[in-house]
């Protein structure tokens, strides 16, 4: 490469968030860097000003991409999104579960972004709704065996898990999902049995690890409501506005909307918001949709936001689009991208990198 000309690949510099529930040795493992005995939840790579990437030199992604959207970000990219990166890609390493929450649509992102703005409360508040005003679907594909609750389950299905934990289903046979999810989280009497040995052991389980960290919390109840499924290494869950939804345990690469809008309903010390929750959650009921990625590693969702691939690099491997793209390495290594690094690439550059190694890709899902 010329002395003069720019780099094809901008090494990224990554900011971890210290969530309470995260792993203390998985993003270190993957980053290849000791331990520092804290929960290391989440690596953001984006450009979200929560916790922006930064290029070399020091300036925050956002910044540096906007000096020269039409270049780095590209036309297809800044017409539909304007001079900021849609997308925002993390590495999520869950050892304990986290929150029972949903994401809203982006008109209910606008519409609350505004009212909270109007109302004078600050950003940085705890009890703040929406910190921006941006909608947030989100995928996320398992490194590690990943166990999350997902989406209602059917009704059938969750009257017999009720029955089985001493709850009377009558509210839901009568009014539906909604009727009877609102009791759930406002009624603090109700409360569970302990189902017959060999029922529903898998339930009575997730009850009894919830409930210990979580005593008398709606949440525990809230969350017998969901599909509790395990994802296998390369599998994938989409989950669009008004899913709820809480990640159990285990390690994955979460792609989404470039947002940081999280509604709570319980199984957290953070701010709850029941009445909210409920404004935005969607109440369709049945198993959830395993994703696999097709013949080109990609996972397929309907967001036009964000698309994520999984890249089984054997040698080389060209990257181009004319899209934006964000690069992890997540094993073994490439030319220029080793284990845990991760390289943003200009929509105007072409980049074939040669070794063996799995690289996940975020673009726009243009």
């Amino acid at each position: 490469m010329d002395a003069a000309e720019p780099p094809r690949l901008i090494r990224l510099e990554n900011q971890i968030q210290p969530y309470a529930w995260g792993s203390r040795s998985a993003i270190p493992a993957l980053l290849g860097v000791p331990e520092n005995g804290k929960p290391q939840a989440e690596l953001w790579l984006g450009a979200h000003p929560v916790a922006p990437s930064r290029v070399p030199g020091g300036r925050a992604l956002g910044e540096w991409l906007a000096e020269d959207a039409g270049a780095r970000l590209g036309a297809k990219t800044v017409e539909r999104f304007g001079a900021q990166l849609p997308f925002l890609l993390k590495v999520l390493a869950a050892a304990e579960p986290l929150s029972l929450q949903a994401h809203p649509s982006l008109e209910q992102a606008k519409a609350g972004f505004a009212r909270e703005e109007e109302a004078g409360v600050p950003l940085t508040a705890p009890h703040r709704n929406y910190r921006d005003a941006n909608h947030k679907p989100e995928i996320i594909c398992a490194l590690t065996k990943f166990e999350a609750l997902c989406g209602f389950r059917s009704i059938a299905e969750t009257v017999r898990v009720l029955d089985a934990f001493g709850v009377d289903p009558q509210l839901l046979r009568e009014r539906g999902l909604r009727a009877f999810f609102e009791r759930v989280m406002t009624d603090k009497s109700l409360r569970l049995t302990t189902p017959a040995a060999g029922t529903f052991d898998k339930e009575a389980a997730l009850v009894k690890k919830l409930s210990a960290k979580y005593p008398g919390d709606v949440g525990v109840l809230g969350a017998l409501l969901l599909n509790h499924l395990t994802l296998e290494p390369g599998e994938a869950l989409y989950l669009g506005a008004g899913n709820l939804h809480a990640y159990l345990e285990g390690t994955g690469v979460e792609l989404m909307a470039n947002s940081d809008n999280v509604l709570r309903g319980g199984l957290t010390p953070k701010h709850v918001d029941v009445a909210e929750l409920l404004s935005v959650l969607e109440f369709t009921d049945g198993p959830p949709r395993v994703l696999k990625p097709n013949a080109r590693g990609e996972y397929e969702t309907p967001a036009p936001d964000f698309r994520l691939s999984r890249i089984e690099l054997r040698g080389e491997h060209t990257f181009e689009s004319g899209l934006p793209q964000i690069l992890l390495c997540v094993e073994g290594g490439a030319t220029e991208l080793p284990k845990g690094a991760s390289v943003f690439v200009p929509a105007t550059e072409r980049v074939t990198l040669k070794g063996e190694a799995t690289i996940f890709r975020a673009t726009p899902g243009l």
